[in-house]
């Protein structure tokens, strides 16, 4: 996510290395820079300008403090100048004061509306304990609607359509149905188009006017840089939308949209999603974001996901069989799974502060982690449970079950030892304590 841009930003900062204070010269000098990345990731001219700006008026002002490091001090002030474009703080979803709440969604074909639709629905029921009901209000495309009863049967969730194409008629009856099954919430999934219209204008805000939402969002595939923006604008002009959704944004290596829509809009981003699985959907966090473009990782969310995923009692257990040395294979893969669990794996390790540059150029494959459970899959329950027991013959008939190679087993047994180790070597609370205090000595803990 926005790899290109975190890149950029990097070595604009460069210039600030060895400096004993920052000046006029190497102020101008990474402004420069700066301004250079945002437009190469095609953040809009007007918008880069104005962020440029105020960070070289903020640099050259009284809150540079000439006796701390000035590459710390100027990407601080370039950090809270994007966390004010993005938005300051989080705005989540207005809910209504008399159920049901209502949700219009809207945007072009391909934009990922259907799904995230259905992303919303399982969000919201796990994060805000809602009975949602969604509404297949995109009549013009059977595949859509086909699409969202597929989606919503596998989070449990009712669908509302009809057969004759009134997207009006379907938005209004799925509130009325939302209301005679004591629902709290209706998302209607409304039609695309593959450019902005007349027609889909009207009848989006005849559904607006129709059902009075508590909430319009309108999503946007932010792959498609200015295009968004501008189609953003266009949307919100005619029928003035509450917040932007962002989709597909574990493919934008630029970052143009994001950086652009909250300032040309004037409306928040709410929701961003990164990837096609039902749980690839996250409230969007403007201090979150700008840290993870200044390759500073988002802690606090992978917290947040590794929470949701690992219980503290079954943590604890695990604790202490690492300290006594039992930690085996059937541990190794319920952790496996629990990491699955926790959503895209690219996505995950952008998290992990330095990580995103450090394997910036290199494919991180979603898959790695089948080999590995195909092999421990193909073990007894014992051989799990002791893997030291794995002799020559056994490790013949568990590559022959899983389609791997003997080598491959012999690598997987190598590391998961030197796994072992280090888990043992970290366990004790002591080193981390250590590690704990280490993180203070970071530009912003």
């Amino acid at each position: 996510m926005f790899e290109d841009l975190s890149s950029k930003l990097e070595k604009a900062f460069q210039s600030l290395k060895g400096e004993a204070k920052i000046s006029d010269v190497n102020i101008a000098e990474t402004v420069r820079e700066i301004r250079r990345a945002l437009l190469d990731a095609d953040v809009n001219y007007e918008v880069a300008k104005e962020f440029t700006n105020k960070v070289k008026d903020r640099a050259m002002g009284e809150d540079v403090l000439t006796a701390v490091n000035p590459g710390q001090q100027f990407t601080k002030i370039v950090y809270d100048e994007m966390v004010t474009i993005f938005g300051q703080e989080r705005e989540d979803i207005e809910v209504a004061h008399t159920p049901p709440t209502v949700i219009l969604i809207a945007g072009l074909q391909g934009s990922g509306k259907t799904t995230f639709s259905a992303k919303l629905a399982k969000y919201l029921k796990e994060e805000n304990n809602r009975n949602p009901i969604l509404a297949a209000a995109d009549v013009y495309r059977p595949a859509a609607i086909n699409q969202l009863k597929t989606l919503a049967e596998s989070i449990s969730t009712p669908v509302y359509s009809i057969e004759q194409k009134d997207a009006v008629r379907v938005a209004k009856e799925a509130v009325s149905m939302a209301k005679s099954l004591a629902l709290d919430t209706v998302i209607i999934d409304t039609a695309g188009r593959m450019h902005v219209d007349e027609k889909m204008m009207n009848e989006v805000a005849e559904i607006k006017e129709a059902v009075q939402p508590n909430e319009t969002l309108f999503v946007v595939d932010s792959m498609t840089g200015q295009d968004a923006v501008n189609t953003a604008k266009e949307f919100n002009e005619r029928i003035n939308y509450d917040g932007v959704v962002l989709t597909k944004l574990d493919g934008d290596t630029r970052g143009g949209a994001a950086l652009s829509i909250k300032t040309v809009v004037e409306k928040p981003i709410k929701f961003v999603s990164t990837g096609e699985k039902l749980d690839a959907l996250s409230p969007f966090y403007p201090d979150r974001m700008a840290q993870r473009i200044l390759g500073m990782g988002d802690v606090v969310s992978l917290v947040e996901k590794a929470q949701k995923e690992f219980d503290q009692e079954e943590a604890e257990k695990l604790q202490k069989k690492i300290k006594s040395d039992k930690f085996d294979l059937e541990d190794f893969r319920q952790q496996l799974q629990q990491i699955k669990g926790m959503g895209n794996i690219s996505d995950l390790v952008g998290m992990i502060p330095g990580a995103g540059k450090a394997l910036q150029d290199k494919e991180i494959d979603e898959d790695a982690f089948k080999p590995i459970e195909a092999i421990i899959n193909s073990m007894t329950p014992e051989e799990r449970r002791n893997p030291e027991i794995l002799n020559g013959t056994r490790r013949r008939r568990i590559a022959q079950g899983s389609g791997t190679k003997v080598r491959d087993i012999n690598d997987l047994m190598k590391q998961f030892n030197q796994m072992k180790k280090m888990m043992k070597q970290f366990s004790g609370m002591g080193k981390m304590g250590k590690m704990m205090k280490g993180m203070k000595n970071l530009p912003f803990g």
